[in-house]
């Protein structure tokens, strides 16, 4: 008995996992894929599923490939640049095949929204010769999640599932075929010993021929399935997938008549067969995708390969967007600027909305901030007011590398204090680097306590290794707060709430050959910024473990003011600070704290007049 329910798409994906008989199911927290594995743990126990946040994303991959070896159904789930960290073994794995089946749900972030790159994951499949579904919508995603466990059975590959910000955030009505997921019986044989585990150069090499043949196979079957469909008599022909394919339809809305439609929802290998047939009933061919010209660069080739008469119109001729989300404004442009070029007199209008669009009221301006009474800021602070005194006491000078996390906000004004960021776990190796052509200056790397475990401990070893002068601060708020607080190996409790053993960050430090390691709370600034001092001060590696409290889990519960009478109005709490509950408003010389305080005190830390305190009383 079927059932209609309003579904994220992440939420669509994982219910279909689950109906599929996903049994291991790992991956590591990251916008946009996150919901995808917590709505699987909401399931799990009943369902009789393994669930793990893994400590990064390639671990995550070789866990869920050991399943699948064993003949288990395995989904791992990863945003666009955790696949990175995923591609050393999953470049060979394309090489291996698999028993079970393997789906890897990977979310690009078109924009970016909260991303470090823009790169389109349908690519990476096509290099990886992997294949690539690309849902429009939560109730595709349901059904695309499903079929990918199918073909990663029948040919024995794993398969992507690619998503985009859009389609893994966006609600939507979805049909489900088991309203109500109870455990599913899915028994796996086990692992049988066989040479083709084993991956060596002679193993490679008869194995690429099966995977090209693979590619042709797939690409048969791809022109079959109704993910891939042509709507529209008209000569000039629209080619789209994922949510493009649905800013192309509201685009077009009046005026279909003009145009044929081809949506693609099986991306790589390019379902071809169906993708000629399209092409022999056009004349001119506009391609709308985000992010690369992959459908545009495939459509040439096939254009090519068959000599047709199709002139194509996309990204590489500058009609549409080489980068950035698309939206149905945008696909209007487009379309209307290939109708130009072509001299069509028909035209497409832009939608009117209820308000017009110049009479909406302009968006409040907010700059991305740390949170009030967030134990960052007093890292921060300390180790600014360390180096100033380095500076004065050794006229040394101090360069600070972050990472990737909520801490990479210390590069906003006023802190200032994150001057690289490159990629998860690269603040300390590229302070190592920096050490090298910078002899005479300090260099400090800030990492936070999941980031230190996803990939930051291989560039503590290389720092003890090579003797780089590098002074670690590790940011322990015992949470991975930017992705939604999501637990990690030093919490002591697992996804599914189980408890297990808490990983000592310290001590995996000092087990590096760290000698200088301290730990330090952040309820005190004089005490953090001691601790800074000191290790800065060392030679060779050091590190301070500085933990607190993320104040979107745990707040003090105090209330902070400021007395009026004591203060001087300096406004050295703002200036300083950079805090979103401290506020001058306008015409005032005297700041107020709003009732976002979190009361973690570090303002009233550094009050020149001792004005500030719970409940205003001066000091």
């Amino acid at each position: 008995m079927t059932e209609k329910r309003l579904l994220m798409g992440n939420e669509a994906i994982a219910l279909g996992a689950i109906e599929a008989g996903v049994q291991v199911v790992t991956g590591y927290p990251g916008t946009p894929s996150t919901e995808a594995l917590e709505t699987v743990v909401r399931y799990a126990d009943r369902c009789g599923i393994y669930t793990e946040w893994s400590s990064n994303e390639k671990v995550a991959l070789e866990t869920a490939v050991g399943a699948a070896y064993s003949g288990a159904k395995a989904l791992v789930t990863m945003k666009q640049v955790g696949l990175n960290v995923a591609s050393d073994p999953l470049m060979s794995l394309s090489y291996i095949g698999v028993k079970g089946a393997l789906v890897l749900l990977v979310a690009d972030d078109p924009g970016p929204h909260s991303s470090q790159t823009e790169q389109d994951t349908r690519v990476f499949g096509h290099f990886a010769n992997i294949p690539v579904l690309d849902p429009a919508n939560p109730q595709e995603a349901y059904e695309l999640t499903k079929l990918a466990f199918e073909l990663s059975h029948e040919f024995e590959v794993p398969v992507i599932l690619r998503t985009t910000t859009r389609v893994s955030h966006s609600c939507g009505d979805v049909e489900l075929a088991v309203p109500d997921p109870a455990r599913v019986e899915a028994s796996c044989e086990g692992f049988v010993k066989d040479r083709r585990w084993t991956i060596f150069p002679r193993l490679t090499a008869e194995r690429h021929p099966w995977l090209e043949n693979v590619q042709v196979q797939l690409s048969e079957r791809f022109s079959e399935l109704p993910y891939n469909s042509v709507s529209g008599s008209g000569k000039i022909g629209i080619i789209a997938s994922g949510v493009s394919a649905l800013y192309v339809k509201e685009a077009v809305k009046g005026s279909e008549g003009l145009f044929t439609l081809f949506r693609v929802g099986t991306v790589h290998p390019f379902p071809e067969q169906v993708a000629l047939s399209f092409l022999k009933g056009v004349d001119k061919l506009i391609v709308v995708e985000e992010l690369d010209p992959y459908l545009e660069e495939q459509a040439l080739q096939l254009i090519g390969k068959a000599h047709l008469p199709v002139d194509v119109y996309g990204k590489k001729n500058g009609f549409f967007p080489g980068s950035g989300e698309y939206n149905v404004d945008i696909v209007i442009d487009g379309v209307n600027k290939v109708l130009a070029e072509l001299g069509e007199p028909s035209s497409l209008s832009h939608a009117s909305p209820a308000v017009l669009r110049e009479e909406l009221p302009p968006l409040p301006v907010r700059a991305p901030t740390l949170c009030a009474g967030c134990m960052h800021r007093t890292v921060f602070y300390a180790f600014k007011q360390a180096a100033k005194q380095l500076k004065k006491d050794s006229q040394i000078e101090t360069i600070f590398s972050g990472d990737i996390g909520c801490y990479t906000l210390g590069n906003a004004f006023p802190l200032n204090m994150v001057e690289t960021c490159l990629c998860m776990g690269a603040g300390m190796s590229i302070a190592g680097g920096l050490s090298r052509t910078n002899p005479e200056v300090k260099q400090v790397a800030f990492i936070g306590d999941s980031t230190f475990f996803h990939s930051g401990i291989p560039a503590v070893v290389n720092a003890v290794y090579n003797g780089a002068d590098v002074t670690l601060a590790v940011l322990d708020n015992r949470t991975t707060a930017m992705t939604g607080h999501q637990p990690h190996p030093g919490i002591g409790v697992t996804v599914l709430g189980n408890p297990s053993k808490a990983i000592d960050i310290a001590g995996v430090i000092r087990s590096c050959g760290v000698d200088s390691v301290k730990t330090v709370e952040t309820v005190s600034l004089e005490g953090c910024i001691e601790a800074a001092k000191e290790a800065m001060e060392f030679k060779g590696p050091s590190a301070i473990v500085f933990k607190g409290n993320c104040v979107g889990i745990t707040k003090s519960g105090i209330k902070l003011t400021i007395d009026p009478e004591s203060c001087t109005g300096c406004g050295f709490c703002v200036k300083q600070l950079g805090c979103p509950a401290i506020f001058l408003p306008s015409g005032e010389e005297k700041p107020v704290i709003l009732d976002s305080c979190s009361g973690c005190g570090l303002c009233s830390q550094i009050c020149p007049s001792g004005a500030i305190s719970e409940g205003g009383v001066k000091k």
